[in-house]
């Protein structure tokens, strides 16, 4: 099958049956207007303690440095807006850990993806990407047309909002391409007024080691005690700046039944998160994200609260 057009369309055709909410697809080439941003945000440690970050300068602005011969990127979003959510007065956690870790989903579906492709298509050398390598999956879905970055630094998209995952193929093949889409946040602050540790210091600019969800999930040390009492009773990760945002009032429920919650989860009283045991974690935990801080990381955030 030589003719782009009719590979295009039987990529994204295959994409939404996989379940996923939309697919866009750009040029594999360096992205030349985020170099000086990357570097600026490093130079101002913004990162943190995310050193990892500092890694692989060049593949996270180049995919043909990722996957050799690679013409295409392949953006692909993946809702996970729940359908319930925690009671009120709980510690909170952010909504993309409700369910069975996104890794392993998504890698499964990108997996069956990447074959489809293969036995379609042919010869198509290809690697998947969820958020485990250097690659900039929000300027790349940017590019794709999946939508604009907003003030709050996320992906956000009409009709939709932005409770999703974005992910990736890399591909060796020729594919038409999508066109960017133009920013719509207009005049509106609701998310830079709302951050309860003012991490978003103007406009699309995010200093990632004042983010409740760096320190939450990222930070291994102890919790600064300059920031008692603004972490607005999130134990992992923080949806304030989503939540807040007028597109996500286009939010609809997920249908993925993987990424349905543990009913504990969403009934636990702030006093039985306090009392949480080891075992009580693993079992509500078992497939989570939230596995990541660990039993003694969650803790440590819950004691932190109190």
């Amino acid at each position: 099958m030589n003719n782009k057009r009719q590979r295009t369309d039987i990529i994204k055709a295959e994409a939404k049956r996989l379940g996923f909410m939309s697919c866009g697809i750009s040029k594999a080439e360096f992205l030349e207007t985020e170099a000086p941003r990357l570097e600026n945000w490093l130079k101002q440690n913004m990162h943190g303690e995310m050193s990892y970050m500092e890694n692989h300068f060049d593949k996270r602005l180049d995919p043909t440095k990722l996957v050799a011969g690679s013409k295409s990127v392949i953006s692909l979003l993946l809702n996970y807006y729940p359908s319930e959510f925690q009671i009120d007065n709980s510690y909170k956690i952010s909504k993309y850990t409700y369910g069975t870790d996104y890794h392993f989903v998504i890698k499964e579906k990108l997996k069956h993806l990447l074959q489809f492709i293969q036995q379609e298509i042919g010869e198509v050398e290809g690697r998947a990407f969820v958020d485990s390598a250097p690659v900039l999956d929000k300027a790349w879905a940017a590019k794709s047309g999946l939508g604009w970055i907003g003030k709050n630094s996320n992906l956000l998209t009409k009709q939709v909002g932005s409770f999703y995952f974005i992910a990736e193929l890399i591909v060796d093949i020729d594919l038409e391409y999508d066109t960017p889409v133009t920013d719509h946040c207009g005049s509106c602050t609701a998310c830079i007024d709302a951050c309860p540790t003012q991490a978003i210091l103007e406009p699309y600019k995010v200093d990632g080691s004042k983010c409740i969800s760096y320190f939450t999930i990222e930070l291994k040390n102890e919790l600064p005690n300059s920031y008692k009492d603004q972490f607005d009773d999130w134990m992992f990760g923080c949806d304030v700046c989503q939540d807040v945002c007028p597109w996500n009032k286009f939010s609809k429920a997920h249908k993925e039944p993987l990424f349905d919650p543990n009913p504990q989860l969403l009934n636990n009283s702030k006093k039985e998160w306090e009392e949480l045991t080891k075992e009580t974690f693993d079992e509500i935990f078992k497939k989570s994200a939230v596995k990541r801080t660990k039993f003694e990381g969650l803790k440590r955030n819950i004691d932190f609260l109190k």
